[in-house]
């Protein structure tokens, strides 16, 4: 019964029937119990709102259940928004809703439609008090629906343009009255990966007061046990060892790219870091989607938490960007690029001769594993469809698995490119089982990410734009504050995959150019027109081609601790981020040296 709103009247005064005309909105991320469903949040910029999928590999997951209380009983229209994920010509997304024990007759998420709308289910008898609402996965293979929706009124169909509909949720969420306090920071992080973690707890360790804004439930992002992803990246050789002691702290050991124990990837030891930090306020399942600015700063975030939908405001003084998809900065109207520039702009070798909208692309690792029994695995004729001629022969994803590469927009279509990289995942794992028994009889999927691990979208823009020839000619900048030594590693479609999927690529190959150890000046972890806003992680100021080689995480770790280090110079100087390069260079470049003790600081002047 908690988490929903039920709005009794649709505008003040509006009569049906002799009495006023009731909407009941229920969110399916909501839900009291989730069984064996998963919220998805990954689209929240798009349909500004997560939802519930049925990711079982195959295999039906448990129901997810709710109770949602009606002040009046009587007959109510119904409505459920979803989609059919897989329309070739139809998807394996079934399920079925139940209400009050009483299952409805159609079957959602097999329409042969892609597009989220809201599909009629008829008439349904609500009580006064408690009602039980169960969704019913009939396949295992990703059925998902965003919300319910109960009206008194037949001709009362719900909006379904995502921003029209945003405001219908505000209003039947309770939100319209504004978001809850949360408090007035320092240093506010939007981001829980190994950048923004590490810049939390950096800041924190110098005394700032900071919030850490995660969106989903564990920290650590592509290296989170969602997605597997291992650290790469230099930290022991440094122009200044002492940075990266944050990193090697969170380093959980190097279990490889899609490990299927989960607990190699230390999604415990790094809450337990955070949690340790007297100054971190960590704020985990919260999505920031909005900003409110004063001239060219940003005064505060709004995020939604991806379950309940409750809504919060975090007020600051400075701000980090550790999205990786550059979504604070663009919310705030940073200047940011997308894409590859020309040669003829940069003057890189590694640069195409026309810019384009091509980036590097995002992965869904998977794994299987040996059991005592054999297993089948259904056909899928709603995949990607394999043969002896074409088909990948392993037991478990590497990077290689990678969807993107310019014929999707790695932010707008996230849930495209996942759902592409699921249908090549279950079509090769269903070509395997039925046609190589012999050798996969007894492997069975373990794990499939559903979060999709990406590598490219957005970089904000600094003072300065990391170039090739920077990497390569190792320039020292005064402010070259963070050590980096991956190659650069500009991912493309595999030729063969390109032969047979061309347009549709899922499979990458690559080429490495090593580089020697060199420095990200600092002018590149802030932004050049909002003036308290830094960035740390792959969407920091480069060109596409020097982003290949800063995008590892160990390195955007260490991004992360010099903007911790940062923050707390512009604090203690009432400077802002590019005041530190102007006017307190020495100081800044003295900590990065030798990181101070928290204990040894001078008091930091109050807001």
């Amino acid at each position: 019964m908690k988490r929903i709103f039920l709005s009794l009247c649709l505008l003040a005064g509006m009569v049906l029937v002799g009495f006023a005309q009731k909407r009941v909105l229920v969110e399916a991320e909501s839900f009291d119990h989730t069984g064996g469903w998963v919220i998805d949040q990954q689209s929240f910029d798009v349909l500004y709102s997560s939802y519930l999928m049925a990711h079982g590999m195959g295999n039906r997951v448990e129901d997810a259940r709710t109770t949602v209380e009606f002040s009046d009983g009587g007959r109510y229209h119904l409505w459920v928004r979803t989609k059919d994920w897989a329309p070739f010509p139809t998807g394996p997304g079934a399920f079925k809703i139940h209400v009050n024990g009483n299952p409805l007759e159609v079957v959602f998420g097999q329409s042969g439609d892609a597009e989220w709308d809201w599909y009629y289910a008829g008439e349904v008898d609500m009580k006064a008090g408690e009602n039980e609402l169960l969704a019913e996965d009939l396949s295992g293979f990703n059925g998902r629906f965003d919300a319910l929706y109960f009206s008194t009124d037949k001709d009362d169909a719900p909006v379904n343009d995502n921003e029209a509909l945003l405001k219908v949720r505000k209003e039947l969420l309770g939100l319209t009255d504004g978001p809850e306090e949360v408090g007035n920071f320092d240093l506010v992080v939007v981001g829980g990966g190994m950048a923004g973690t590490c810049a939390a707890i950096s800041g924190a360790r110098m005394g700032l007061k900071v919030a850490l804004i995660q969106n989903r439930p564990v920290l650590g992002g592509n290296n989170s046990s969602e997605i597997r992803v291992h650290l790469m990246g230099r930290v022991d050789q440094n122009h200044y060892p002492k940075l990266g002691r944050i990193v090697r702290e969170l380093d959980n050991g190097d279990p490889g790219n899609g490990n299927p124990d989960a607990a190699r990837y230390g999604d415990e030891r790094k809450l337990q870091i955070v949690r340790a930090e007297p100054n971190i306020s960590l704020h985990l399942n919260t999505h920031v989607y909005d900003v409110e600015m004063d001239g060219n700063s940003i005064k505060a975030v709004i995020g939604r938490d991806i379950a309940t939908n409750q809504e919060y405001r975090f007020e600051g003084q400075y701000f980090s960007d550790c999205t990786g998809d550059g979504t604070l900065g663009y919310l705030a109207g940073a200047e940011y690029r997308m894409g590859r520039e020309s040669r003829s702009e940069t003057g890189e070798s590694l640069a195409p001769e026309n810019p384009d909208d091509f980036t590097l692309g995002t992965s869904n690792l998977w794994a299987s594993l040996e059991r005592d029994q054999p297993s089948g695995f259904p056909e899928t004729p709603w995949a990607i469809q394999f043969s002896d001629e074409y088909h990948i022969d392993d037991y478990k994803a590497d990077w290689q698995w990678e969807t993107g590469f310019g014929n999707f927009n790695t932010i707008y279509e996230a849930e495209q490119i996942r759902d592409h990289n699921l249908r090549a995942i279950f079509g090769n794992w269903s070509y395997l089982k039925n046609e190589k028994a012999e050798k996969y009889s007894h492997h069975e999927l373990a794990w499939v990410a559903y979060i999709g691990g990406k590598r490219e979208s957005r970089r904000l823009m600094g003072d300065h734009v990391l170039t090739q020839m920077d990497i390569q000619d190792g320039v020292m900048y005064p402010d070259g504050a963070v050590t980096a030594t991956w190659t650069i590693d500009l991912h493309f479609p595999d030729a063969k995959n390109s032969r047979y999927f061309e347009g549709e690529e899922f499979f990458a190959g690559t080429k490495h150019i090593k580089v020697q150890p060199y420095t990200i000046p600092y002018r590149c972890l802030y932004s050049r027109n909002i003036d308290n806003l830094y960035m740390a992680g792959r969407n920091i100021s480069t060109t596409h081609v020097a982003f290949g080689s800063t995008r590892v995480m160990r390195t955007c770790g260490m991004m992360g601790e010099a903007v911790g280090y940062a923050a707390f110079v512009a604090k203690k100087n009432n400077a802002s981020p590019r005041e530190v390069y102007n006017l307190h260079l020495n100081e800044f470049m003295g900590i990065i040296e030798s990181p101070v003790n928290i204990y040894n600081l001078p008091t930091l002047p109050q807001n």
